[in-house]
């Protein structure tokens, strides 16, 4: 059991049982701000902009639900983590994959249910990310966020991420057509 801002978690790696609390976990968000990208000659440019009335997101369930469960310990290249409260309700997980060619650690997915953020909860897991990463050799963890999702913004930069890159067209053709894939990375610590 970890404590975490005086309330009890337990931090354990998913367990094929846990498929359907991570599938109804609610991972949506609502921003006042969003990071306007603007493309230039050597790169592109990011400036938080207000937005009114707030933007309130939630993503669709094939999104986050590629079909094959949790990845436990059996694939040893990949990982979810979870955090379970008191009374056992999940409280949020990480899900992430090691690509040995490149030692990159990516976070494939990253929710805390709303009850539960700004409580440490998503630093925790970001911990569990950080010592799954060093014992598969990463040099460094990578994510992709959407530029209207500035809440996750702040709590990856606040982490050590910092912006790597950005496509502009991940999203065309999905619900999210009109937002921008921002890229973040750390050093492995």
């Amino acid at each position: 059991m970890t404590i975490v801002d005086d309330m009890d978690y337990e931090f354990r790696t998913a367990r094929p049982e846990d498929t359907e609390a991570i599938e109804a976990l609610d991972g949506s968000f609502t921003t006042r701000t969003i990071f306007h990208v603007a493309v230039t000659e050597d790169g592109f440019a990011l400036q938080e902009i207000p937005v009114d009335p707030p933007i309130h997101k939630v993503f669709p369930a094939e999104y986050t639900d590629d079909g094959d469960g949790p990845a436990t310990e059996e694939d040893p290249n990949s990982r979810t983590f979870l955090a379970v409260g008191t009374g056992g309700c999940l409280a949020g997980f990480v899900a992430v994959s090691y690509a040995p060619w490149n030692r990159r650690l990516a976070i494939e997915d990253l929710e805390v249910a709303p009850p539960h953020r700004g409580q440490g909860v998503g630093r925790a897991l970001v911990g569990h990310v950080v010592e799954f990463a060093r014992e598969r050799g990463a040099e460094h963890i990578w994510l992709e966020v959407t530029n209207i999702n500035a809440p996750a913004i702040h709590a990856y930069r606040r982490m050590g991420f910092t912006f790597c890159g950005l496509d502009t067209a991940l999203y065309d053709g999905t619900p999210s057509s009109g937002e921008q894939a921002l890229y973040m990375s750390m050093t492995c610590p």
